[in-house]
């Protein structure tokens, strides 16, 4: 399997010129070096994986023999296909730098021993800041924090409870970041899909949709705060200083701000092609630094043996998630290429339709999509493509941003097929359904509601 993550570390450093150069021969090795490690993992995944990459197979048949442009169909699919894989093992590449670092623990035992009175802000803050850069390794560093902090809670009734209430402020602040990071999947796939869409653009109408999503989960939480059936014992103070306790992670995503603006004004690339070349080397500088004993030949060798380790033994341990989401993305550029002639045939014009219908019509459709089984990635790159433009829709494309990257985001919270819910119900001995429909249920319902009135909002004014 070691060959299998040396390709998807290949298929980033083909990628990455790609994006700065739009060279041929750099979305050629990338395809190659996709096609070649979906090869070398597939006898090493679930069958579950597997279907998806017959399925692929299956697609590609069907276009070859109905698509008299096939070949950029293929070549489409590929090179989506290579850019998620590029842009997985980029992000992955900065968590694995954290994994080692202990000031980034200690952030988050701070957060995770805060007081019931601020304890739900404290973890949705620190979904939110952490899944930045550590993308669902956030879900998972938190949560563990979390569990440890309440298993020495001899009451059952407060374990249970503190323990629910600390996962889902966890995973909502994670999502809440989905509308606008562009560290997360949801952006890089709009901005690929949408026709005009920049992230600059879309930005702070995006970060109003992170808003709603954090003070509503923050507000149902309070709301329907759980009866004791006898008090809580008294909390220990703890320090409050939180810039100094948050201070490297404030630093470290400030440094990702600043280098990628400052290469999108020298350069023009696109925010998600400059996020992919930055990361890998601020992984690279992180881990050489971590090592405060060692000289600076040592620091260098250090930082080595982990890119090392990262591509021959970390990526492969992500196969079965690499290949999943590298397949929903080619799936969904080749079977929208399929789609698209049988709904002209079928004499649906949704340009003829209300602009919000369409937009409201999608926003819910990415959710329920997820309860069928349906990867977001996959969701959204077969509709995507068979909707009109925002132009022909005579909107803007930041509305089209902001309806997919809201809808993208409750279905992280509900879907139990998405990463991000299956953690926490792992974390909270449920099953994903239960934790995605019953924890969150409410939540995905008053945030989607005040989300639809946000995106008709952005329609109409923006």
């Amino acid at each position: 399997m070691k060959p299998g993550g040396l390709l998807a570390a290949c298929t980033l450093l083909a990628i990455i010129p790609f994006e700065y150069s739009g060279a041929s021969w750099a979305s050629l090795m990338a395809g190659v070096c996709v096609c070649a490690m979906v090869l070398v993992f597939f006898a090493h995944i679930p069958w579950s994986r597997r279907a998806f990459v017959l399925i692929g197979l299956t697609l590609m048949a069907l276009a070859i023999a109905t698509l008299p442009d096939w070949q950029n169909t293929l070549g489409e699919g590929l090179q989506r296909a290579a850019f998620i894989a590029a842009f997985f093992t980029a992000t992955a590449s900065i968590r694995s730098a954290a994994s080692g670092s202990s000031s980034i623990t200690a952030c988050g035992n701070f957060l995770a021993h805060q007081p019931p009175g601020r304890r739900y802000l404290a973890l949705t803050l620190g979904g939110h800041l952490f899944g930045l850069i550590l993308s669902y390794g956030a879900i998972a560093l938190l949560s563990t924090l979390a569990t440890n902090s309440t298993s020495t809670e001899t009451n059952p009734e407060i374990r249970e409870h503190r323990t629910r209430r600390m996962l889902v402020a966890i995973q909502r602040g994670f999502i809440s970041a989905l509308p606008w990071t562009p560290l997360g999947f949801a952006m890089a796939i709009s901005t690929i899909l949408v026709p005009g869409a920049r992230w600059i653009d879309a930005l702070l109408p995006c970060l109003v949709s992170a808003f709603i999503m954090v003070v509503s989960g923050w507000a149902l939480d309070t709301l329907f705060k759980p009866r004791l059936s006898t008090p809580p014992p008294p909390r220990d103070n703890i320090d409050n200083n939180w810039l100094q306790q948050l201070r490297p992670l404030l630093i470290l995503l400030s440094l990702l701000i600043v280098l990628s603006t400052a290469l999108h004004a020298l350069t023009g690339v696109r925010t998600v092609g400059i996020m992919m070349s930055v990361v890998p080397l601020i992984a690279l500088v992180w881990t050489a630094i971590q090592g405060t004993q060692l000289s600076l030949t040592e620091r260098i060798v250090h930082s080595a043996q982990r890119a090392t380790t990262f591509a021959t033994v970390e990526l492969p341990a992500m196969r079965s998630e690499l290949v999943l989401l590298t397949m929903a993305g080619f799936i969904g550029a080749v079977g929208a290429d399929l789609f698209t002639p049988l709904v002209s045939a079928s004499g649906i014009d949704l340009s003829e339709a209300p602009a919000i219908v369409v937009l409201l019509s999608v926003f819910w459709l990415i959710p329920i999509a997820g309860q069928l089984g349906m990867n977001p990635i996959l969701a959204v790159s077969l509709f995507a493509p068979l909707l009109p433009t925002p132009t022909e829709l005579g909107i803007s494309p930041t509305a089209m941003i902001v309806t997919i990257t809201g809808g993208w985001a409750v279905a992280g919270a509900t879907s139990p097929f998405t990463a991000s819910t299956l953690l926490m119900a792992n974390f909270g001995k449920v099953s994903g359904r239960y934790a995605g429909l019953r924890w969150n249920g409410p939540y995905a319902l008053t945030s989607g509601l005040l989300l639809s009135g946000w995106i008709f909002v952005v329609s109409q004014w923006l």
